[in-house]
């Protein structure tokens, strides 16, 4: 039974949208038409003369953090929003209504026990931005030092909680009644999205974040991340360099200064799948307020990142099977796909792989080649999703945010440069990537992992030989002569003996061939001995 609050919230929304004049974004949803009734409570607002999306933006902004996030989210995807609609939207990324000055400053007062003129050399009191979550000041520390203050909104933690409730009861309602409840997980993908959320109201995990990514891209070319002044932070604020760029949505200034757009686009490819494959630690709200552009030389522009709330990690078997459907995508190699999708799980164990490999071929072919310009990128994601309900696929929550990124990072690809050959610039990216971690390459690396255990596991070996050895001549066993499974018994210690010997066969020949290939002699006979020492460890696994 839903709580008296969640139904009072839901009420809450439904007046919201209907003011607005926005009622068939709830006649328009399956599984709530139910509810149409209650627009008769509510009479519709007499003025709806405001276009369509400023009455959109003006509704989100009212509901709160949740929705204001979801438009900023959509308002990347001008291919799927009508201009003004998008407008608006944008303007939920930096530009949503400030919380008064005066309150800013008792609150960063009470954080840090003092005057914010003793914390700051300068603090700015007029808002520099604000979004849904939080707003910034500009500021200076006391060596001089230009710094933002990002300040988290006062009672934000009970507001997402709050529609956290609504969410959850809808998500209730679909995984019981909606016919693709059980598949698309809702009950599940709104925990993802609440840790994901959560974490977002911590801003000294924001500086970690921010930190981790600094470091990740260190002496780069792409990518620029701001420093973060940890002596000034709090979980309530985060303050960080103040950096100076052209916002990437402002094509005016980067075409009129003569920027390489093409190379700026590509950059942003290579960015994304470097974070996502290489560094396994990638922003995850790259809407366009968060990026902006530094063109002192704008035939090598770079990328500037700010607010990572929110980032996302992958487990190393998720990375494995993303980047197996890329690469096999990039090859049209469908069967792949297919079989890769059957054996990370994605669909039932019972699906046919020509079928689901008939069905991915059908979706994908006709996009392959073409530039953003020339996709329907809302009709790829259509057939998609007509093949997961055909072949029972299920949603798999814990790529939400890697899904909502490249929604995002799709969206910006196309505003920036329509002409963008995905394909030729991912495919190198992943290319490599997958070579390093399933190559010769990630063998030699692993192997040099490895060295310390394989020399603990080689320096144990005679022992463990010897009492394998006298249990089997052990008294206690031959106490049980007549027993009918000391036959068995004795065949599993002979094959785990057989296990031992060989598995210290290969780890000595492996040794032996990186030590030949590291001296620089024959490299013939060190891939020889890796080879037989792979071939020993492999007989050497238990059955």
């Amino acid at each position: 039974m839903w709580r008296r609050k969640t139904l009072l919230r839901l009420l809450s929304i439904q007046r919201v949208l209907v003011r607005h004049g926005l009622d068939e974004v709830i006649t328009a949803t399956h599984f709530l038409r139910p509810l149409r009734f209650l627009f008769y409570l509510f009479p519709r607002a007499k003025d709806v003369s405001d276009p369509l999306g400023k009455r959109i933006r003006l509704a989100l902004q009212e509901l709160g953090p949740i929705f204001v996030k979801f438009g900023q989210a959509v308002s990347t995807r001008r291919d799927l929003l009508s201009t003004d609609v998008a407008d608006e939207l944008a303007m939920l990324q930096d530009r949503v209504p400030a919380f008064p000055a005066d309150q800013a400053v008792t609150i960063l007062e009470n954080i840090y026990g003092k005057s914010v003129d003793e914390v700051f050399s300068r603090f700015d009191r007029e808002p520099f931005a604000a979004a849904s979550i939080a707003q910034v000041h500009t500021a200076a520390l006391p060596d001089g030092t230009e710094v933002i203050v990002k300040l988290l909104r006062p009672g934000v933690r009970e507001l997402i909680e709050r529609d956290l409730d609504v969410m959850y009861a809808l998500a209730g309602l679909a995984d019981k009644y909606w016919e693709h409840g059980k598949r698309l997980r809702p009950l599940e993908l709104v925990a993802e999205y609440e840790k994901t959320i959560f974490d977002e109201l911590d801003l000294m995990r924001e500086g970690a974040n921010t930190a981790q990514l600094k470091r990740n891209f260190a002496g780069s070319d792409l990518l620029y991340v701001p420093e973060v002044y940890w002596d000034f932070c709090r979980p309530e604020v985060l303050v960080q360099e103040r950096i100076y760029g052209t916002p990437i949505s402002d094509m005016q200034t980067l075409l009129a200064a003569g920027t390489n757009i093409q190379k700026l686009a590509e950059n942003g490819v290579e960015i994304f799948f470097t974070q996502v494959f290489r560094h396994n630690f990638f922003h995850a709200d790259m809407h366009p307020g968060n990026i902006f552009v530094q063109i002192e030389d704008p035939e090598n522009p770079k990328y500037v990142a700010v607010d990572f709330g929110i980032v996302g990690t992958l487990s190393p078997s998720d990375q494995k099977y993303l980047a197996g459907n890329f690469l096999a995508f990039f090859d049209r190699d469908y069967h792949k796909i297919a079989k890769l999708h059957l054996d990370s799980g994605w669909v039932p164990p019972e699906t046919r792989i020509d079928e689901l490999e008939s069905a991915v071929r059908t979706v994908c072919e006709p996009i392959f080649n073409k530039p953003l310009s020339q996709i329907s990128f809302a009709q790829v994601m259509i057939g998609l999703f007509a093949t997961a309900r055909r072949f029972n696929m299920e949603i798999q929550p814990q790529l939400m945010l890697l899904q909502k990124t490249l929604f995002n990072i799709e969206g910006l690809g196309r505003q920036l440069y329509p002409e963008l050959d995905l394909w030729k610039t991912a495919h190198p990216i992943l290319r490599q990537w997958m070579d390093e971690q399933v190559g010769g390459r990630a063998f030699m690396n692993s192997l040099r992992e490895d060295l310390p255990q394989l020399r603990d596991a080689m320096r144990e070996l005679p022992g463990v030989i010897k009492y394998l050895s006298e249990q089997i001549t052990q008294g206690d066993l031959q106490l049980n002569l007549r027993s009918p499974d000391l036959k068995q018994i004795r065949e599993q210690l002979r094959d785990q003996q057989k296990q031992r010997y060989l598995l210290a066969l290969g780890a000595t020949a492996a040794l032996s061939g990186t030590l030949v290939l590291t001296l620089g002699s024959a490299a013939v006979v060190g891939w020889a001995l890796i080879a037989v020492g792979v071939a020993a460890a492999i007989g050497g696994r238990p059955a």
